[in-house]
């Protein structure tokens, strides 16, 4: 079985939409331990970089399985 650094154009676009979610639970557990830490954000919002204080990250409710 080919690795994911590995594969061609075509066999990444098939996989879209399970890589696409494998980013976003990423994300979404980076988010998660930085509220946790105490930790704030950055994201770029009307053309510069803002900074979001922990009490104000947003994180998106996920299924059940997933747990840090």
């Amino acid at each position: 079985m080919k690795t994911d650094s590995h594969l061609d154009s075509s066999e990444r676009t098939e996989r879209l939409d399970e890589i696409q979610q494998a980013m976003k639970q990423a994300v979404r557990e980076a988010l998660i331990r930085h509220k946790q830490a105490g930790n704030p954000v950055a994201t770029w919002r009307d053309g510069r970089v803002v900074w979001i204080p922990p009490e104000e990250i947003p994180v998106e409710e996920s299924t059940p399985s997933a747990t840090l």
